[in-house]
């Protein structure tokens, strides 16, 4: 089983979310479908969305919400789960809930190469969710890129030499060659995102599933 960006709940959901669609969590899904799913020899079902009463015992669960465990909260009542959290102070945050690991954020490296630029001609833009930078300051003016399908803000985000970001956009960015800014404060250091492909990824986390589930 996988519940995915394609399952109605989240489709009729996320079709009524005007602002925040393009999100970071709805273009890691169909990567993780695309890509990442093929290649790992599991017999865990997936989830790789989070859909309020939508999970299944035995599941690979991805934690995108880092700030907000309890939107989690409904998988309480599935057993042997393993929740996939993209950083490291989330694992704890949702332990609880099952077996949590570590697995970087990882983006399809080959598919934004496709967007990168000879020259940067813009100085800096903030790129995310509108939410993101609520309450946040920038040291220097910024153009604010956001609330756009990934293939256009990817175009926008290569014109700029600076990119105040944070996750897959800051992974998204050192593709471009941009150079990553700290905005947020519990990401003070733009060096701990580093570049990793969905396929590298994959490996990864297979490692992990067989220690997990002890296959050799």
């Amino acid at each position: 089983m996988i519940i995915n960006h394609n399952t109605e709940a989240y489709r009729a959901r996320w079709r009524k979310n005007e602002r925040n669609k393009f999100n970071g969590a709805f273009y890691y899904s169909q990567e993780i479908c695309d890509i990442m799913i093929p290649l790992v020899k599991t017999d865990r079902n997936w989830v790789t969305v989070n859909v309020y009463g939508y999970a299944a015992d035995h599941s690979i669960v991805f934690i995108h919400n880092n700030l907000h465990p309890e939107y989690y909260k409904h998988l309480e009542r599935r057993n042997d789960l393993i929740l996939v959290c993209g950083i490291p102070e989330t694992m704890e945050k949702v332990a609880h809930l099952g077996t949590p690991i570590y697995l970087p954020l990882s983006v399809d490296v080959g598919y934004v190469e496709q967007f990168r630029l000879d020259s940067h001609p813009k100085e800096a833009a903030f790129v995310g969710r509108s939410i993101k930078r609520k309450g946040k300051e920038f040291p220097e003016p910024v153009d604010f890129i956001e609330g756009l399908s990934r293939s256009v803000l990817l175009s926008k985000m290569a014109k700029y030499k600076r990119v105040y970001g944070v996750g897959r956009v800051a992974l998204e960015a050192k593709i471009l060659g941009c150079e990553v800014c700290p905005y947020d404060p519990r990401f003070p250091d733009p060096d701990r995102w580093h570049v990793l492909d969905t396929r590298d990824a994959a490996v990864i986390l297979q490692r992990k599933l067989d220690e997990i589930d002890g296959v050799k």
